[in-house]
């Protein structure tokens, strides 16, 4: 039997055929890390090891951990799971979106356990959240019911708001406009897609927002938009557009408010999966979960520069204000 590892693609990670699903044999198995960011600070790498500890298994004698990190640079992705592959693996945990698209073009035949893969159903990853079948399983995120709330949170801080720019990468699986429109409609409100896939088109795409009369962004989680958050928040600023991200760090960065499911919970669940399937189970078995937590940050500094107060409804409900 071919020795076996386990490797864990996070984050925001293409063809070894096959059908089998191999299970692991003996020990240590080896933990692979993919991670479209930086290897440091990573919190929810941190609760993914914390969480592997307390259900028993001892990095360096029971389990090895392979860490590889993509820094913001998608296109690095598909070598970075091609390598881990190579290094004989059982799972593989991927996610974001993006991510996990990587992974399951690099193998068909290890597990994989997918971590906030918004609509995995959509995108042909499972047969059904109950019932995954084949080699994808782990924890998704919502679409479009997140989308909706994050236009009903920015109606509530932006007085009168009704159009709202939703900001796409059309090279993101889980970037489409009429997501954005069903979102919209749910939220009672008009929305204006702009799209861009690199830094060179965010200019442009502001200045379509402005055109379009839009009076506040939603810009969706991508791996490109959050390694070039600083320009983004810079760019919503000058068009004094109040902005909607989906991660606390481009709250602490200068963006105004953000909503979407905590990371860092959803990679200490990860290891949940991870432990099930190296003790046996099938990801096929396993059924998909959906976030348990969800954090609304808001920075109260870009707030009071945008003109805008947060309403008291806000502030309790709010799991951080920056200052």
């Amino acid at each position: 039997m071919r020795r076996l590892g386990l490797v864990l693609v996070l984050a925001v990670s293409f063809g070894v055929l096959g059908s089998a699903v191999a299970q692991p044999s003996r020990t240590p198995y080896r933990v692979g890390v993919l991670n479209a960011g930086s290897a440091t600070p990573n919190m929810a790498l941190q609760a993914f090891r914390e969480n592997l500890r307390a259900l028993g298994w001892i990095e360096g004698k029971t389990i090895l951990i392979e860490a590889r990190f993509a820094d913001g640079h998608t296109d690095r992705l598909a070598t970075l799971a091609m390598d881990l592959v190579r290094l004989d693996v059982d799972v593989i945990v991927a996610g974001p979106s993006t991510v996990a698209q990587v992974a399951r073009q690099a193998t068909a035949t290890i597990p994989i356990v997918m971590v906030g893969v918004g609509n995995p159903v959509k995108l042909g990853f499972i047969e059904s959240l109950r019932h995954p079948g084949g080699t994808m399983t782990g924890l998704a995120s919502l679409l479009p019911e997140l989308e909706a709330k994050s236009f009903q949170l920015l109606g509530e801080i932006v007085p009168g708001l009704n159009r709202v720019a939703a900001l796409l990468n059309p090279d993101n699986p889980l970037h489409d406009v009429k997501d954005a429109e069903a979102a919209a409609k749910l939220a009672g409100m008009q929305v204006v897609p702009v799209t861009a896939r690199t830094p060179d088109d965010f200019p442009a795409a502001f200045a379509t927002m402005v055109k379009a009369q839009a009076k506040a962004v939603d810009i969706w989680g991508d791996p490109v938009f959050s390694r070039h958050r600083a320009t983004l928040i810079d760019l919503a600023m000058k068009a004094h557009l109040p902005s909607m991200f989906k991660a606390r760090g481009d709250i602490v960065a200068g963006g105004l408010i953000s909503y979407g499911p905590d990371f860092v919970d959803l990679h200490r669940r990860a290891a949940n999966y991870v432990d099930k399937i190296l003790r046996g189970a099938k990801p096929s078995d396993l059924p998909v979960e959906q976030p348990t937590k969800l954090e609304l940050v808001i920075n109260a500094k870009t707030a009071g520069t945008l003109g805008l107060t947060i309403p008291q409804s806000l502030l309790v409900r709010a799991d951080e204000i920056i200052q």
